[in-house]
């Protein structure tokens, strides 16, 4: 069923068409007013599709018509529900033979088809009431569908533009006068010098802040920027400082520093009790990002001594008395953030549509209508843009854009008005896009979301389409890459090490919008954010509980096709109110014990399963019965978990990720597995994982954490085989003086095998025969100390287009230099070679 996506505007009709065509159809022929039934909703469902599409563009629907198609979106769930609970009964092979038996299941069976058949009729009666009330659909363009997205260079250079160039250098220069810039002082006469930043959600605050802090923070003996958001638990605030400056000091002494066992800190004053002590005769600079209450600035100033030792302290936020509060606190200044000027804003806009300064003349003058409405905010200007470079550049389409967006910024720059230009960006947004950008409302404000896991969940929820030609998460990668070009999503500018997105965020604004979004149209259901209210009397389709979120009691969980859990401080629902999930996650959730995951094998529909930083013991053997799942992550927290030989029995699972886990033998079986990873050590030195490990040929990417296995020449033929099958992605990290199973590994010259990373602890040299790889295009690995002979191997790589390399002592510059002049010859598509130590990179 590739084609039946699940989306916001029409709920699950089209799952529902095609369950019912495809388990009907042929079965059931006698059942002629099921057949009948059918006949009709195919029909009448095409035009309903066309219609919902055509009104899922529409910011303001006529009521009776969003009454009426928030009525059939929810029937739709409904129905596929009981399709799939009567697929489940009707193919359950746990039943044994005897007459008795026999005679239950088909009168189970009979009471289930005329269960649908009736379900059918329900619809049947609200289609016909609803073509009653709407004789004739009319039905718009088509939208045209997204081929082969990759994520537009310019969509990434409009964010490093606002966090390095466009107008920030002026408010930089006077944020870093306002401080003095006596950063070598130390009279114990003074406090920390305070500054706070303040104006409205999308003026840039926090890209300011970050800029003054990357200029002084190593002029200190520590450092932290921490985010605290609108909705937040003040312990990990705390405790996130804390880690920061423990780790800043760390880095700056080259020794370990001081450690925060997390798990010891109770309560708050013990946490601000530690970063006093920390602090005492220190040196620090702290930039406390996005406060909305002045309660929560008078907890957290406790943590920041008056020690005499010329610090610095940064705050942010939307409100002016957040602000006067934290000048108080230090007798510090307050500095009113200004819009973009029409030049800068300029600037901005046309670098992200025209790759220059430059506009094109029959634009100008409608770019410069469009600019003075988005009034110099530069998220505004960024969703614009982003909105626009998916249009013809012409005048007309142009001239519809700008006389959309009304005349709200010009009279009213605020957060009201900026939702304005926001909504505009998603109405223009085709149905899947707009699926795909709502359920971002489920991750926590401020989260970094990382982009292979969200991908995973669009897949299990129902919201990609396969296309041909191209995996299933690859077409997901497709709508991430969209929405990061249409500047709705931020991608992480910290990139890999091949300079690729692996992270985005949510503009808080834009979350704002979505979550809204969301809730009118009952797509998720968010527990434990204050002032955000779901309506309790609607069935729940996706639920979030975050913060210390509790389950209200009586809301309709049956019918959940998601559950997510975000921090350690949520109460854990028992998954035995759960029928039809599609996705559980549990994230940073070290409450969850094994007791939690009772029933997990009742989840007959799961496709997704994470278990993040839980502490369980041991994944249950119930989970053998998930025939659907598709994707399992484990990380646990403080002890490793036993995973039952049952995995084995999945056929369907696609991704497998298990650290902290002590695997199982029986491992070949997965033999759908696309992307595997895990840690071998002790508990793994067994000879038949090593060979069960072989039979997985169909991975595309494997990634192990080798600490210590004995089987290891069984280990490198089995690696030997996975690549002359599919494998194009293969790390390996060591832990101990592994050598021998590298040269071990003497991969064939003919293989599938693109990145290769040998990491953990460094090799002595470069073995001859990562020289002959000749698909290798990514090299990552680390060497004790590089030679001439190691230089003439890598470059002997034929199709070789990036290098990273780590060596225990830092290169000199007559050492790079050689290298390059090596490599360079080699290769005339001019490699990227990295030597991490120094983080130079060399073009």
């Amino acid at each position: 069923m590739e084609g039946a996506l699940v989306s916001v505007a029409a709920g699950a009709l089209k799952p529902v068409l095609e369950k019912l065509a495809t388990l009907l159809g042929d079965e059931y022929k006698r059942l002629r007013r099921v057949h009948e039934g059918i006949e009709f909703l195919t029909q009448e469902l095409s035009f309903m599709e066309a219609f919902f599409v055509k009104m899922s563009t529409e910011e303001d629907p006529d009521v009776q018509v969003k009454l009426w198609m928030t009525e059939v979106r929810e029937l739709s769930y409904d129905i596929e529900d009981s399709l799939d609970d009567f697929i489940e009964h009707a193919h359950d092979k746990s039943s044994k033979p005897g007459f008795m038996k026999k005679i239950k299941n088909l009168l189970d069976r009979t009471k289930a088809t005329h269960k649908i058949a009736k379900a059918i009729e329900e619809l049947k009666k609200q289609i016909t009431e609803a073509s009653e009330r709407h004789k004739r659909y009319a039905i718009g363009d088509s939208i045209s569908k997204v081929n082969n997205v990759t994520i537009d260079r310019r969509a990434l250079a409009i964010f490093e533009d606002v966090s390095n160039l466009v107008g920030i250098d002026g408010p930089k220069n006077e944020l870093l006068q306002l401080f003095n810039q006596e950063i070598r002082c130390e009279s114990r006469h003074q406090q920390p010098k305070m500054i706070s930043i303040v104006g409205f959600g999308g003026l840039g605050k926090t890209t300011l802040a970050r800029q003054v802090y990357e200029e002084l923070k190593e002029h200190f003996d520590c450092h932290a920027f921490v985010s605290v958001s609108q909705h937040p638990i003040l312990k990990e605030v705390l405790g996130t400082i804390f880690t920061e400056l423990c780790k800043s000091r760390s880095k700056r002494r080259k020794n370990k520093g001081q450690s925060l066992p997390l798990s010891s800190i109770e309560d708050v004053p013990q946490l601000i009790s530690r970063i006093l002590d920390f602090l005492a005769d220190t040196r620090y600079f702290i930039v406390v990002d996005d406060i909305w209450n002045e309660e929560i600035w008078d907890v957290v100033k406790l943590a920041f001594p008056r020690n005499g030792y010329d610090c610095r302290i940064i705050t942010t936020t939307r409100v002016i008395n957040v602000a006067q509060s934290c000048r108080s606190s230090f007798n510090g200044h307050i500095y009113n953030m200004d819009p973009l000027s029409m030049v800068h804003s300029r600037q901005l806009f046309h670098k992200r549509l025209f790759n220059s300064e430059e506009c094109p003349t029959h634009l100008e003058e409608v770019s410069s209508q469009i600019l003075k409405k988005c009034a110099g905010l530069p998220l505004a200007v960024i969703a614009i843009s982003g909105l626009l470079s998916n249009k013809e550049k012409t005048k007309d389409q142009w001239c519809q854009v700008e006389s959309s967006i009304g005349r709200g910024l010009e009279r009213n720059p605020t957060i009201e008005a900026m939702l304005k230009i926001i909504s505009i960006s998603y109405f223009d947004l085709p149905p899947h896009l707009k699926t795909c950008l709502l359920y971002l409302s489920i991750f926590p404000e401020d989260s970094f979301i990382e982009k292979k896991m969200l991908i995973r969940r669009w897949i299990a929820e129902g919201f990609i389409q396969k296309k041909h030609g191209y995996t299933h998460y690859e077409a997901g990668e497709m709508c991430f890459n969209e929405l990061v070009n249409r500047s709705l999503i931020q991608p992480r500018l910290e990139k890999d090490k091949w300079d690729e997105v692996i992270v985005c965020r949510v503009h808080d604004t834009i979350l704002e919008f979505i979550v809204f979004k969301s809730i009118e149209e009952n797509f998720v259901t968010i527990i434990g954010v204050p002032g955000v209210n779901s309506d309790q009397h609607k069935k729940v389709r996706r639920l979030s509980v975050q913060n210390s979120g509790e389950i209200p009691v009586g809301l309709n969980l049956s019918a959940a096709r998601s559950l997510s859990i975000f921090g350690n401080d949520v109460k854990v629902p028992s998954l035995l109110e759960f029928k039809h999930l599609r996705v559980l996650g549990f994230e940073y959730c070290k409450q969850v014990q094994d007791h939690h995951l009772a029933g997990i094998g009742n989840l007959h529909h799961l496709k997704y399963l994470r278990l993040n930083l839980v502490q369980i013991t041991k994944v249950p053997e119930e989970i053998g019965k998930l025939q659907y799942l598709e994707t399992l992550a484990i990380n646990c927290f403080s002890q490793k978990a036993l995973v039952p030989s049952t995995i084995s029995q999945h056929g369907r699972l696609v991704h497998f990720i298990a650290y902290g886990c002590i695997m199982p033998d029986e491992i070949g079986g997965t033999e759908a597995l696309e992307v595997f990873e895990t840690s071998l050590d002790r508990h793994q030195s067994t000879v038949f994982f090593g060979r069960g490990l072989g039979d997985l040929t169909n991975l595309r990417k494997l990634r192990l954490a080798v600490s210590s296995y004995k089987a290891q020449r069984e280990l490198a033929c089995s690696l030997r085989k996975l690549v002359k099958a599919n494998l194009r992605f293969l790390a390996i990290s060591l832990s101990g003086k592994l050598n021998n199973l590298v040269e071990e590994l003497n991969l064939p010259a003919e293989c599938s095998l693109q990145e290769l990373w040998l990491w953990g602890h460094s090799i002595s040299k470069v073995p001859i025969w990562i020289g002959s790889l000749v698909n290798l295009q990514k090299l990552s690995l680390r060497l004790s100390s590089p030679c001439q002979e190691d230089l003439e191997i890598l470059g002997g790589i034929p199709d070789l287009r990036y290098i990273f390399v780590r060596n225990e002592h830092c290169p000199s510059a007559e050492q790079l230099k050689a290298a390059m002049k090596v490599l360079m010859e080699a290769h005339p598509n001019h490699p990227t070679l990295v030597w991490q130590q120094e983080w130079r990179s060399m073009a």
